[in-house]
């Protein structure tokens, strides 16, 4: 089984370790990541979640381990170089603009132009094409491209922080906490738009201390337990009340 995972994995983490000073935050952790799958990256507050996925984004290097891509071993800089290997991140702050339209929380700074003379002006028809294409197609019918993203409920703007990281290039949509937030009627609309993105192909990685929601969409799940894991399952290898028992701690 651990071949043929590594086969297929668009993103493999092998025996990762990262500790800051004396405390360790992850210990020999192993996950594959699929196309086409929701892998469920599940336990409590402080069990090594956020590292993992800091890891993921470029933004933390780990100490020991490999870190592949497409079966490659990569050693990202920063973030821009998970980006450029199709590894997009939406952290809960989603990095938008409250003040700003959607379309303009879209593209932020990576707008479509066309030229007039010599100059390079901004194609803000084009921008809303491409905008509400993307967003229709993971099932997101906006009102109004043109209002402030602060007006948005918490799961619409979860729903356009996805479909711009897919519009960008994602192969890989590392999700963190994305329901943490959301009300019943919120999330469930944000579910709906994960297993979309799912259906197209997308390798999605989804953090959540949430067991309702990380059954609800999960392919496959990894549990962390203060820094360690239980181990890589696939949902058919698994019930609901085992791994509610490891996200508590509990042997299985």
């Amino acid at each position: 089984m651990t071949s043929e995972r590594s086969a297929q994995a668009a993103v493999q983490l092998r025996d990762i370790s990262k500790a800051f000073g004396h405390v360790v935050a992850l210990n020999g952790v192993t996950m594959h990541v699929h196309p086409g799958q929701v892998t469920c990256l599940v336990g409590d507050n402080g069990a090594g979640k956020s590292t993992l996925i800091q890891i993921l984004a470029g933004v933390h290097r780990p100490d020991g381990g490999l870190l592949l891509v497409d079966g490659e071993a990569v050693k990202f800089a920063g973030p821009r170089d998970a980006l450029e290997r199709g590894i997009s991140t939406v952290f809960q702050d989603l990095a938008m603009i409250p003040l700003i339209s959607i379309v303009r929380n879209f593209f932020l700074g990576r707008e479509p132009a066309r030229s007039i003379g010599v100059f390079r002006v901004v194609d803000w028809a084009e921008a809303r094409r491409i905008a509400l294409e993307e967003m229709t197609r993971i099932g997101i019918e906006p009102r109004d491209l043109n209002q402030p993203v602060g007006t948005l409920s918490g799961g619409e703007r979860q729903s356009v922080a996805i479909a711009r990281a897919i519009h960008f290039g994602a192969r890989v949509l590392v999700l963190d906490e994305p329901t943490s937030a959301l009300g019943l009627k919120e999330a469930t609309r944000v579910l709906a738009h994960i297993r979309n993105a799912r259906d197209h192909g997308i390798a999605i990685v989804f953090i959540s201390h949430n067991l309702a929601h990380a059954w609800e969409v999960g392919d496959r799940f990894v549990v962390l337990n203060r820094g360690t894991s239980y181990g890589e399952f696939d949902r058919s290898e698994l019930t609901k009340e085992e791994l509610r028992s490891m996200m508590e701690g509990l042997p299985r």
